[in-house]
């Protein structure tokens, strides 16, 4: 297979989401499964969390938007668990509980509760069924009744843990945007924008570098948790910006997209850097912290360089990304079986001995959105379409 749009809308819509449709999706078990074996088998265990409930719940949504056979029914399956069994009587979602509902960890995580908005968000627009919107108008009420903080943003759990991290609330953007594409609730891009209003004051630093964890005040964390930056983070924050100002006319938006941009791609083509490929993680000057490459960093990278040639005209990004699909597909998915090896160490080598089902989500959107904007098709729609009224 090579990396051109027709052959690459084929592979994702032929081979990729069927094949995972058969392995994670069961219609005689409750929720998905978690993890595969490296031999593609599902690993046994009857343990469910909300996360990955919610991200299939979203892929199944979106392939079924992309016309796979089954992907509906395996979407259905997943949202009738995700508002079943990992949402308690009072509302509010545990983290992970069995496949027969009884609770393992009861928590309500803002992490998971991004994704449960995604989902429900893109179910609704896969579906035309907007009776789950009220399920998400609760959750955003959760989130502002009990994990709202002071100093701004969400706390990490009802249980305090600390230290807080940007991701949940990068997550949460993506959710709002999905749903603003399907609701008249103002709410929606309201919440967006003090998201990003937020990330720009309290966790992007004057060189344009994201950082990762923070304390309460949003002050760096200390110690060398407070030093790490992931470039996949800077990608994923791109790509988000620039739909951001295409939703809401943000100019302050555009120019952090940009300054994200730049930091990671410093990072991909930084001399000692010979693979090409997304670290983990550096530090803000860019010194390599951990120099091991995981599968969704990769991902994120295709979907920051999408954006760039979609709202900047970039030629330079529409060669990059064509380079980054094959290094993506030489180094880590399988073009047979759409099984894919999860993290290479800083030499290169498999480190993964298991195939993490939550990874699915990266892969399909990064790739949905490769043919949206190289081949233009319509089926392959925006993630975030406006159909919210305009606002003040």
């Amino acid at each position: 297979m090579s990396t051109a749009p027709d052959e690459l809308k084929s592979w994702l819509t032929d081979t990729l989401l069927p094949g995972w449709i058969a392995r994670a999706y069961d219609p005689a078990r409750p929720g998905f499964v978690e993890y595969l074996r490296p031999d593609g088998r599902p690993e046994t265990s009857d343990l469910r969390t909300t996360l990955v409930t919610a991200r299939l719940t979203y892929v199944f949504s979106h392939a079924h938007l992309l016309g796979v056979p089954g992907a509906l029914a395996a979407a259905r399956h997943g949202l009738a668990f995700l508002t079943g069994a990992c949402r308690r009587a009072d509302g509010r979602f545990v983290h992970s509980c069995t496949e027969r509902g009884e609770i393992v960890d009861g928590k309500t995580d803002f992490y998971d509760l991004a994704f449960v908005l995604f989902a429900l968000g893109w179910f609704a627009k896969a579906t035309g069924e907007t009776d789950v919107l009220a399920i998400a108008g609760e959750v955003l009420d959760f989130l502002d009744g009990e994990l709202a903080d002071p100093a701004g943003g969400f706390r990490e759990d009802t249980l305090g843990t600390q230290p807080r991290r940007q991701n949940p609330h990068m997550h949460l953007l993506e959710a709002c945007h999905a749903l603003a594409a399907v609701s008249h609730d103002p709410r929606w891009l309201t919440t967006a924008d003090r998201l990003v209003q937020l990330m720009r004051e309290r966790m992007l630093d004057g060189n344009g570098t994201l950082g990762e964890f923070f304390g309460e005040d949003w002050a760096a964390f200390p110690g060398s948790r407070g030093l790490i930056r992931e470039p996949g983070h800077h990608f994923e924050w791109t790509w988000l910006l620039y739909h951001h100002e295409r939703l809401t006319g943000s100019a302050e938006a555009r120019a952090a997209a940009r300054k994200l941009h730049a930091f990671g791609q410093r990072q991909v083509d930084a001399t000692a850097n010979s693979s090409r490929l997304v670290v983990n993680e550096v530090d803000p000057a860019g010194r390599v912290l951990n120099g091991a490459a995981l599968l969704w960093p990769q991902t994120e990278y295709l979907k920051a360089l999408v954006a760039r040639i979609e709202f900047e005209g970039d030629a330079d990004a529409a060669a990059r990304l064509d380079q980054h699909l094959r290094l993506m597909f030489r180094h880590f998915v399988d073009r047979e079986s759409g099984i894919w090896v999860n993290q290479l160490d800083d030499r290169g080598q498999p480190v993964s001995d298991r195939v993490p089902v939550r990874v699915l989500y990266h892969l399909v959107l990064a790739l949905a959105e490769v043919c949206r904007v190289t081949k233009g098709d319509a089926a392959f729609q925006r993630p975030s379409t406006a159909t919210a009224p305009s606002r003040d």
